[in-house]
């Protein structure tokens, strides 16, 4: 799952590449960033979140409890209530476009024609969101049938479809007569189509059939484990909301921070979406089955030792991954993003909104894990409490930093947001353990955490040095970025396996070898 939503990102990256190059961070990039917040926000909420968090328990329980054609009954009545309801949500959203982005962008007014496209644009990106919807119905169920890779490589589709068919409508564009922006809006929209169908065949090879009503089964709406589940999603949505709005509340300020500005948090933080997909989500995706079924089995050891195992995996990975970014943001983001349009003040720019967001990458990651798990305790209160303080307190540190350090407040505060969201999250699942009767603390976390919080930090101070004396020897050609980029990579990757292994390690690093000889494999 790592390999296939590793292949997403690269693709992701690609796709940001390409907006890069053609139009910069320009007021088209702003405006469709700021279009694409609202359908995203839902998509982030569904596809990575809510949807496996509600489904993938219940789903379960009721295989367990019901048998293998009850559970499809219940599969195949998500999938057409929910495409259902997304479906309205689009809709009104189409109609009232408008009004969304004068609530969000309405400083986009001063700019002639920039509102108008904003407007247009989120007109065309909303049937996206229906799309991914039934996307992630398809992966939680999948998932929960334990296949993870062709869900998580539905994703890398997603954006090769989106980049194709994107370059060739902006190819076409002036012939149509409509703004070169608008192509890739339509693509985003043809790719989610692809992402969802791709997962159908897989889909009817785990058992998925259209079953009808029987005659002693309840009508769909009196349906228990369905209102159970939707029950679940709403305060699910709510609890893992947190990042997600807090990004949103981000684009909103940074509108009245100039051109560029929404930007660069945009494209900082598609960098940041690397390892939190990649040792975040699917690590989040995989231990939510496990932990589920250990649970309803009650073998409460096992599903504390899967919520352990995920959380150290996660830290281990994404701590040296956040230095990574910090230390060295404008070299990878000169070789990324810095040609056509997109210019070194860019780069710049870009670089420091990375290095605020790069603070709180681990709480991130971890917040993935945790969160779907108290759904599975059938626990929705936690949740939703930690992400309204979490929209709060990161809504105040945004005004504040705002006024001191400028744009760079935004990504600040979000990252010490998810910090205290981590923390919160963390206390909380060892209290609601303890009133199950399971003792689980994370202690055992806090002697490696603090390691690997140190190797990091180490890492990120002699890969800059080494970055600094490696510019005065190679140059700055575009060859001499990626070789630049490249030994910095090995550099720093060397360097925690070593130091890893000195420290006692062992499990990490033999996770993260097994991982790059899986890539080499499939490559």
């Amino acid at each position: 799952m790592g390999i296939a939503t590793l292949m997403s990102r690269v693709l992701g990256l690609v796709r940001e590449q390409v907006f890069a190059h053609l139009f910069g961070a320009s007021h088209a990039t702003d405006a469709f960033n700021i279009a694409f917040r609202i359908p995203n926000l839902l998509r982030d909420l569904f596809a990575e979140g809510a949807m496996s968090a509600a489904f993938v328990p219940t789903f379960l329980r009721v295989k367990n409890d019901q048998g293998d054609k009850k559970s499809w009954r219940i599969a195949g009545l998500v999938f057409r209530v929910l495409f259902l309801f997304v479906s309205v949500l689009t809709i009104l959203g189409v109609f009232f476009a408008d009004p969304l982005v004068s609530l969000y962008a309405s400083a986009y007014r001063a700019v002639p024609g920039k509102f108008e496209l904003t407007v247009l644009m989120t007109k065309i990106l909303f049937p996206f969101f229906p799309l991914v919807a039934l996307a992630a119905a398809f992966m939680a169920i999948l998932n929960a049938c334990g296949v993870f890779f062709i869900p998580a490589f539905s994703s890398a589709i997603f954006n090769l479809v989106s980049i194709v068919t994107g370059v060739i409508f902006v190819h076409f564009a002036p012939g149509l007569g409509f703004e070169p922006i608008i192509g890739m809006s339509l693509g985003v929209v043809f790719g989610g189509a692809a992402q969802a169908f791709m997962q159908m065949p897989e889909l009817y090879k785990v058992g998925y059939r259209w079953s009808k009503k029987t005659s002693n089964e309840p009508v769909w709406y009196r349906e228990p484990a369905l209102k159970r589940m939707m029950m679940l999603m709403v305060p699910g949505t709510m609890g893992l909301a947190a990042t997600q709005i807090n990004i949103l509340v981000n684009s909103v300020l940074a509108t009245s921070q100039g051109a560029g500005a929404v930007s660069w948090l945009n494209y900082s933080f598609r960098l940041m979406q690397f390892p939190i997909g990649v040792f975040g989500v699917s690590l989040a995706s995989a231990t939510l089955p496990a932990f589920s079924r250990a649970w309803v089995k009650k073998d409460y050891n096992e599903a504390t030792g899967a919520l352990t195992r995920s959380l150290r995996r996660v830290l281990a990975i994404n701590l040296p991954a956040a230095a990574g970014l910090a230390f060295l943001g404008v070299p990878i983001i000169q070789l990324i993003f810095e040609h056509g349009k997109f210019t070194h003040e860019d780069t710049l720019s870009t670089a420091h909104a990375l290095a605020a967001y790069a603070v709180g990458l681990a709480a991130y990651s971890s917040v993935k894990v945790f969160v779907p798990l108290f759904y599975a305790l059938d626990n929705t209160r936690i949740p939703v409490i930690s992400s309204v303080l979490s929209v709060v307190l990161n809504l105040i540190l945004n005004l504040v930093f705002l006024k001191w350090i400028g744009f760079l407040g935004l990504p600040l505060s979000t990252s010490l947001t998810a910090i205290f969201n981590l923390a919160f999250l963390w206390i909380a699942m060892k209290v609601v353990l303890r009133k199950h009767g399971v003792k689980w603390s994370g202690a055992e976390l806090v002697g490696p955490v603090a390691g690997f919080l140190l190797v990091s930090l180490l890492m990120g101070i002699v890969c800059s040095g080494f970055d600094s004396w490696l510019i005065t020897v190679v140059g700055g050609s575009k060859t001499a970025q990626f070789l630049r980029v490249g030994l910095d990579v090995t550099i720093g990757v060397s360097f925690v396996f070593f130091i890893g292994r000195i420290f006692g390690f062992k499990d990490e690093t033999q996770v993260l070898m097994r991982l790059v000889k899986r890539i080499f494999k499939h490559s």
